[in-house]
């Protein structure tokens, strides 16, 4: 255990007096609904969510090395659609192969695998009994020229139903120009998933290039991204995927949108936690879980990066961590070690 600790300090560097010792001051964790091993129980048993959705978040949350905790750790990869097969299996060319996709969840000791309708298509019979299957309904095609970044539906809900999912994830560009069709054909998928049966997750990404400006780019803001997330648990999204904030003020600095002061100076603070938080607020109290995602892998600061994120996601009162390029773009036995970073992080460290 000792040397668990001095090995995630090491990783977190300069940084890891700040991030392990501070106590957040804006909203108590007492105030949260926080992971645990009743979490389903007391968020969803109240809920509208029919039997075979509990069955179905239950079959995620007890799966995999953090089964029954309340966390998750979860393997997405779409990105040989997002991204181009390409340039995201280049530096691992077996993930080319989609079976080797989820023989990697399973390996991590993942609660789930989510990606793409082909690839877990092909291998459903024989793995759909193994690991929690999470089926992405929408993508982001970039064969498109010039690239267009909307997201749209690549399957039905009824044929990720077929074959066995526990789960349906789509993504919504909120303030795209796309962004009101996307919500609207994502609340109506959400509510067929839920008829059948499945839970819901949504990747709440900002994406409109007036976000970005000469000095900053906002699509991380803390208050853009928390109300993504706001908009996404009205959609009755079971879980939240969420890139970590990094900034604030977005609304305010862009000049859109509404605001008030305590948004900024009693909400949250300039601290990475606090920051994250805001996000975990965002999602009805925590009571839908927020799981951030990896990012891009860097190469030799991945797992630094990756413990950076589980520690400032568990602290604020995350649920855990969705990665995937980071895993998939290295080692099999390295990719292993990632996914299993987010089991460490909540053994050691409590939320303040």
């Amino acid at each position: 255990m000792i040397n668990r600790i001095e090995k995630i300090k090491e990783y977190l560097g300069d940084s890891q007096d700040d991030l392990l010792t501070h106590t957040c001051e804006t909203i108590a964790a007492d105030q949260l609904m926080l992971p645990g091993p009743g979490y389903l129980d007391k968020v969803f048993t109240g809920s509208d969510r029919n039997v075979q959705v509990l069955k179905s978040l239950a079959s995620i949350y007890n799966h995999g090395r953090l089964g029954g905790s309340g966390y998750l750790s979860v393997l997405p990869v779409d990105q040989g659609i997002e991204h181009t097969a390409g340039s995201s299996f280049a530096p691992n060319p077996i993930y080319f192969d989609p079976e080797n996709i989820i023989k990697l969840a399973i390996e991590g000791g993942c609660n789930a695998v989510a990606t793409t309708f082909g690839g877990l298509a092909l291998h459903a019979r024989k793995y759909a009994h193994k690991i929690p299957f999470i089926v992405k309904i929408n993508h982001n095609e970039l064969l498109t020229y010039p690239n267009t970044y909307d997201q749209i539906m690549f399957g039905s809900v009824r044929e990720a139903w077929s074959l066995g999912a526990a789960a349906v994830g789509a993504t919504i560009y909120f303030g795209s120009a796309e962004a009101d069709r996307q919500i609207q054909e994502v609340s109506e998928a959400f509510d067929e998933a839920h008829g059948l049966g499945m839970g819901t997750i949504l990747w709440c990404y900002t994406r409109n290039s007036a976000f970005k400006t000469a000095d900053k780019d906002y699509h991380t803001a803390a208050d853009l991204t928390g109300q993504a997330n706001h908009i996404g648990v009205t959609i009755k999204a079971d879980l939240i995927k969420q890139k970590l904030p990094d900034t604030n003020g977005g609304f305010r600095n862009i000049r859109f949108g509404k605001t008030d002061p305590a948004m900024y100076n009693k909400l949250a603070t300039n601290h990475p936690i606090d920051l994250c938080r805001y996000q975990v607020i965002n999602s009805y109290m925590g009571k839908i879980g927020l799981i951030n995602s990896g990012g891009t892998s860097s190469g030799a600061s991945d797992f630094a990066e990756a413990v950076r994120t589980a520690v400032i996601n568990k602290r604020a009162g995350g649920t855990g961590l969705i990665s995937g390029r980071k895993a998939f773009q290295r080692p099999l036995k390295e990719g292993v070690q990632l996914l299993n970073i987010p089991g460490k992080i909540n053994i050691l460290y409590e939320i303040q």
